[in-house]
């Protein structure tokens, strides 16, 4: 049996404790995050709301180097009537106010730039209330981006990704952050005409 088939096994065993995992939250996810740590430290977890079929994401948090970790677990995943597996965090329509270490954060007025340097797309995302280096604005705008165009085309389309104050001045046109999916998806496709592999 591979550590992926493995992880499936102790999942379907643990299926009914991980469908109604908020009867004993902490413990559970204490047990699933272990089950993926097993596998790649850098694997993590997401539920979605308490439906059925229940989604379960499998994320590399971020870090591409654990991209084949995540596909490899999810191309040996079971079929489970319950259950929808879903491999890299999603984009989210509409995005979500994030909080993170007590700074909340309202995707409505976070703006972006997005850059194009001939072969790849860069964003600048202006947050308010960023200051240069606070790690926390950092990984809130690495959430909302995740959030507005999916772990996967985070890691895979962007090159440069900045963030910055809304008062920091910068060339370009600025946007609200909901318009990004689209205007990354028409850049994306323009610089494949350009490079076409």
């Amino acid at each position: 049996m591979t550590p992926q088939q493995e992880f499936w096994k102790w999942f379907s065993e643990h299926e009914s404790e991980l469908l109604d995992f908020e009867i004993n939250q902490e413990a559970i996810f204490d047990q699933l995050s272990n089950q993926l740590k097993r596998l790649d430290p850098d694997l993590t977890f997401e539920f979605g709301p308490k439906r059925e079929p229940r989604e379960f994401v499998v994320s590399a948090g971020g870090i591409k180097r654990a991209f084949p970790s995540v596909s490899a677990l999810l191309a040996a995943a079971p079929k489970l009537e319950r259950w929808r597996f879903t491999a890299f965090r999603p984009r989210r329509i509409p995005l979500n106010i994030v909080e993170f270490r007590g700074k909340r954060i309202d995707p409505k007025d976070v703006q972006f730039s997005l850059l194009d340097d001939g072969t790849t797309a860069g964003i600048y995302l202006f947050i308010p209330g960023y200051r240069d280096g606070d790690a926390d604005f950092k990984q809130i705008g690495y959430l909302m981006l995740d959030e507005a165009l999916g772990e996967y085309d985070v890691e895979s389309k962007v090159g440069l990704i900045k963030m910055l104050s809304p008062e920091s001045p910068t060339d370009g046109d600025r946007h609200l952050l909901s318009e990004l999916p689209m205007r990354l998806d028409e850049l994306a496709m323009q610089l494949r005409k350009r490079f076409p592999q």
